[in-house]
C-alpha cells in the first residue's frame, strides 16, 4: 500500500483538510494489512482500515482530531480487550492531518519520511532502508519506528488502455480508475461516445481514427478491445501486433477470435504473434453482463494472469454495442 496523492489532492479539493488514518503496524490476526488507509473529514470518509468497531472509533477520533488542529496522533488498539473483536491482535494507527499547503510542502521523491511524535532523529534503520531504495531504484515499504513513519508514494506503474466506451468499457473504467498503481487512456471514435463525467484521472482520447493512436501507446502497455465495430476490433488488432505490447485482450466469441485469427494471418501477422492476444476475455463463470465482464477483466488485470480460454460461451461473445 502506498500515500495515493492524487487522491488526497481530489478529496482536499472537494471537500477541506482531511485526516489520513493509516494502519502503521499490526500483530497477530487483524482486519487489514500495513498500509491500509482512509480519509476522513467533517460528514464523511473514503478508504476503509477494516474492522469495524476499530474503524468506527477511529473515524470519530480523527473527527475529533480535525475540529482540535491536532496535526499527528498515534493510537495502538489490542482489537480484542479494546474494542471487542475476535480477530485477537494489535494495530497502531498513525492519524495525520492534511490540507493543500501541505500537499505544497512535498517534494518530488518517490518516498515520504516524517516524524510524527517524539523528537528523535530518524532511526538507523529507515535511514539505511531509504539508501537502500534509493540508490537500487527498488520499493520501499513502509516504515514505522521510533515516532518515524516512512511510505512509498503511489505512482501508476502499469499503462491500461481501454478502446471502446460503450457498456463493457465503462464498467471496466469505474471498476479500475480509484486503483492508484493504474494509468487509465480510454479511446473511442468521438466524445459523444463517454459519459458525462469521466473520472478525474482517466485520459479520455477522442479520435475519428482510434487504431492511428497506436502508435503513440507505450510499448510496454496493456490493451483491452471492445469497441462497437468489429471492423474496427480488427483494425486495433491488426496496429497493436505492429506497434507491440505488453499484453491485449478482445472482447468476443471463439468464433469472432477464429475469424479474426484468419483475417490477421492474411494481413501477414504470424500464428504465434496472433496468439498473443487472447479473446475471449473475461470470466465465463460469472455471467454476460457488462458488469460481469468488467469484474472478470479487472481480476485478470490485477492477478496480472491471462484471461481464461476461449469458448464460445465465453461472456464477452457479443461485442460492447
Amino acid at each position: 500500500m502506498s500515500l495515493d496523492l492524487r487522491q488526497l489532492e481530489q478529496i482536499i479539493a472537494q471537500h477541506g483538510p482531511v485526516i489520513r488514518v493509516v494502519v502503521a503496524e499490526t500483530r497477530g490476526s487483524t482486519p487489514r494489512e500495513t498500509g491500509a488507509s482512509m480519509l476522513v473529514w467533517a460528514n464523511s470518509q473514503a478508504g476503509t482500515i477494516g474492522g469495524g468497531a476499530l474503524e468506527l472509533a477511529a473515524a470519530q477520533a480523527a473527527r475529533a482530531q480535525l475540529a482540535q488542529g491536532a496535526q499527528a496522533r498515534v493510537s495502538r488498539h489490542p482489537l480484542g480487550p479494546d474494542l471487542g473483536q475476535c480477530c485477537g491482535g494489535a494495530v497502531s494507527l498513525v492519524s495525520e492531518h492534511w490540507d493543500a499547503a501541505k500537499l505544497q510542502t512535498l517534494g518530488t521523491s518517490p518516498f515520504y519520511s516524517r516524524r510524527i511524535s517524539g523528537e528523535a532523529e530518524p532511526p538507523l534503520a529507515l535511514r539505511a532502508a531509504l539508501k537502500s531504495a534509493r540508490n537500487q531504484g527498488t520499493g520501499l515499504p513502509l516504515h514505522f519506528s521510533n515516532g518515524w513513519l516512512a511510505e512509498p508514494i503511489a505512482q501508476p506503474q502499469r499503462q491500461i488502455w481501454i478502446h471502446g466506451a460503450g457498456h463493457v468499457g465503462r464498467a471496466l473504467v469505474a471498476i479500475l480508475a480509484p486503483l492508484p498503481d493504474l494509468a487509465i487512456t480510454w479511446v473511442d471514435t468521438g466524445r459523444a461516445r463517454f459519459p458525462e463525467n469521466v473520472p478525474q484521472d482517466v485520459t479520455m482520447l477522442p479520435a475519428a481514427d482510434p487504431a492511428r493512436l497506436i502508435a503513440h501507446a507505450p510499448a510496454m502497455a496493456e490493451h483491452f478491445v471492445m469497441t462497437y465495430s468489429h471492423a474496427l476490433d480488427l483494425s486495433l488488432c491488426d496496429q497493436l501486433l505492429r506497434h507491440g505490447f505488453r499484453r491485449a485482450g478482445l472482447i468476443g466469441s471463439a468464433t469472432k477470435w477464429a475469424r479474426f485469427q484468419s483475417r490477421l494471418n492474411a494481413l501477414g501477422h504470424a500464428p504465434h504473434r496472433i496468439a498473443r492476444i487472447t479473446c475471449p476475455i473475461g470470466d465465463p463463470r460469472l455471467g454476460k453482463a457488462p458488469q460481469h465482464i468488467a469484474i472478470g477483466v479487472a481480476q485478470q488485470i490485477l492477478a496480472q494472469g491471462m484471461p481464461c480460454p476461449a469458448t464460445d460461451s465465453a461472456p464477452g461473445a457479443a461485442s460492447d454495442r
